[in-house]
């Protein structure tokens, strides 16, 4: 009748999105596990106190040591540190 079919893509896009978000998520708290730890090969140079801060929060709540760990149950520490924030 002259008109177009319009399909409703919206919840398609919504899903998609929440992958996108979730992924980057992640991403993030792999730099930020990486910046900790390259951080830590800087030393005896100070960060600014902004960094300083980050730094400790990544450090009280996930284990950077240096010995051999679980990285995805140090990760999942992160992205709950980075959702609340």
């Amino acid at each position: 009748n002259g008109q177009e079919d319009h399909v409703s893509m919206g919840a398609n896009a919504a899903t998609k999105c929440l992958r996108v978000i979730e992924n980057v998520e992640k991403i993030l708290a792999v730099e930020l596990l990486a910046a900790t730890k390259a951080l830590e090969f800087r030393k005896p140079l100070k960060s600014s106190s902004t960094i300083s801060a980050i730094k400790q929060k990544v450090e009280e709540s996930c284990n950077t040591a240096d010995q051999d760990i679980q990285l995805s149950l140090e990760l999942d520490k992160l992205l709950q540190l980075i959702r609340s924030a």
